[in-house]
């Protein structure tokens, strides 16, 4: 797409879509402007994460230029070319075109920086002021939109977002105001209440949007579509025919000078608290009265509610070795880079079914799936169980694919069976399909208003409720994780308890994705 060959129905749509939020008709011919505020714009994330998030939106259409303007605000003493060479090299992929060129050079004559610090009035008067020039330039102040993305670390939240109310907020009742928060929210439920409580003073809930980048990835988000739009499954997804739930997150690297940072939150905060249980709400909810946001909120909210207590002997901790040669690590760490954990739910469809979430770093593969594995089939004439059991698998990454682990017979004249696969790889099913990226998805989102994939501040209480009397007694030294070698599957114990569960692993049988 060249820079003037903006999609008509891509842009008509947003402009739709900005005209509901704000009240709008949907003839009418207003849309207003929409301003985008990074904030942290010369941090890791935002250079890697949100400003190519923001270009990916704006090559397809859904940031035209006549009507969106980003702004980026640092400590960082920069001009704004200095800001734009910053973020060139991450906007741009292997294979440049020159039409690709051209939108990069597009895209970052978009990009206004300003300098200034996070809790003093006098760098936002001047955000202010340079949003309030383009605003003046578009004509657009009564239909303006302010968009404040905080790439920062959440102990400057509360100082920031008092700053946005006090200096940077939307002038117009038909415009809007929106605050998105990055994770960790909060250290356990403490610090997540008070957090939440000094933004929420601020803000309404319907302002802020924390942002879980797991929510926006393409097979989390096909979890409703599959469960609730097919007869096939609403039968068997339930403790009748379900023995377990596997949400799996498995990386085949290290902390990567990164251990400092890891080493204050762990695998558990850093993974399994806020992206694995947010996939295993998606699993075990119910089915809610309809698509609206806060219906699907609620019944995520009613399946942490209903989730008991986590034993310590259904935990296993581990921590590979190597990991406290990292010198920004201590040398007495006690932060687990493994985690196995079982958690149960207390409801009549769940009674009984362990929901086993593991997640580890330095392993010996890099994936992250969900694996529904179902109970045995009854009166086996075939005797085939030996084989395996049928498995539902939901592959978030790499290689995205749904596919069923199937008993069949083997070619040939021998009544024999093999285990075999019913297989939707989207690299092959849907050739010449970009996936977007998380972030693209629920940046969209943010500014059609849509917080379906966000966090709710009660859902993120339930959250923290599970993990916090755990994650207590590991920063205590009470619970101490295992050593494992790296590139390995993780502590033997972790296994065990697998099998403790009723988890039957399958031997002899490897699902390759299928190649073009």
């Amino acid at each position: 797409m060249g820079s003037g060959e903006w999609h008509v129905e891509k842009r008509s749509s947003l402009k739709s879509e900005l005209s509901k939020d704000i009240g709008e008709s949907e003839s009418s011919q207003e849309c207003g402007s929409l301003s985008i505020i990074v904030l942290g714009a010369s941090g890791d994330l935002a250079k890697k994460k949100t400003f190519p998030a923001l270009f990916n939106l704006y090559r397809q259409g859904f940031l035209p230029p006549s009507e969106v303007h980003i702004f980026g605000y640092a400590r960082s003493k920069m001009t704004d070319d200095d800001l734009r060479d910053r973020i060139r090299g991450h906007l741009i992929p292997r294979n440049v075109t020159a039409e690709i060129s051209e939108d990069v050079l597009n895209f970052l004559h978009l990009i206004k920086y300003v300098s200034g610090s996070y809790d003093t009035e006098d760098g936002f008067h001047l955000l202010d002021d340079e949003i309030s020039k383009y605003e003046c330039q578009k004509n657009s102040q009564e239909h303006s939109k302010r968009l404040f993305y905080l790439a920062l670390p959440p102990s400057v939240y509360p100082s920031v977002c008092r700053m946005i109310k006090l200096c940077c907020m939307n002038k117009s009742d038909l415009g809007w105001t929106r605050i998105v928060v990055e994770k960790p929210f909060g250290r356990d439920l403490e610090s997540a209440e008070q957090l939440s409580a000094q933004i929420g003073e601020l803000f309404d809930e319907s302002q802020i949007y924390r942002i879980d980048h797991y929510l926006g990835k393409e097979l989390v988000q096909n979890l409703l579509v599959m469960r609730f739009a097919n007869r096939l499954f609403l039968p068997l997804w339930n403790r009748d025919n379900i023995a377990n739930v596997q949400i799996v997150f498995r990386e085949d690297f290290g902390t990567q000078g990164r251990g400092g940072y890891f080493d204050q939150y762990g695998i558990i905060r850093d993974i399994i608290q806020n992206h694995l249980l947010q996939v295993l709400c998606l699993v075990a909810m119910e089915k809610p009265v309809s698509i609206k946001p806060e219906h699907i909120r609620d019944e995520k909210v009613k399946v942490l509610q209903a989730v008991n207590l986590i034993k310590d002997e259904e935990v296993v901790l581990g921590q590979y070795e190597g990991y406290k040669d990292d010198p920004t690590v201590p040398e007495d760490s006690n932060t687990p880079t493994f985690a196995t954990m079982v958690l149960r739910i207390h409801n009549e469809r769940w009674e009984g079914v362990p929901f086993i979430l593991k997640a580890g770093k330095a392993l010996n593969s890099r994936k992250a799936e969900i694996r529904v594995q179902f109970k045995d089939v009854p009166g086996d004439i075939f005797k085939c169980n030996k084989q395996g059991r049928n498995e539902f698998v939901i592959r978030l990454q790499p290689s995205e694919a749904l596919y069923m682990k199937l008993t069949v017979k083997q070619p040939g004249l021998e009544m024999s069976t093999i285990q075999s696969e019913l297989d939707l790889s989207y690299g092959q099913r849907y050739q010449g399909v970009v996936i977007p990226e998380a972030y693209e998805r629920l940046i969209l989102d943010t500014i059609k208003g849509d917080q379906q994939h966000f966090v709710r501040r009660d859902e993120l209480k339930a959250a923290w409720e599970i993990f916090t009397p755990l994650l207590h007694r590991i920063d205590k030294g009470e619970f101490k994780p295992i050593s494992y070698k790296p590139g390995t599957r993780g502590p033997a114990e972790a296994d065990e308890l697998l099998a403790k569960a009723g988890y039957v692993q399958t031997h002899g049988y490897i699902w390759i994705p299928p190649t073009l």
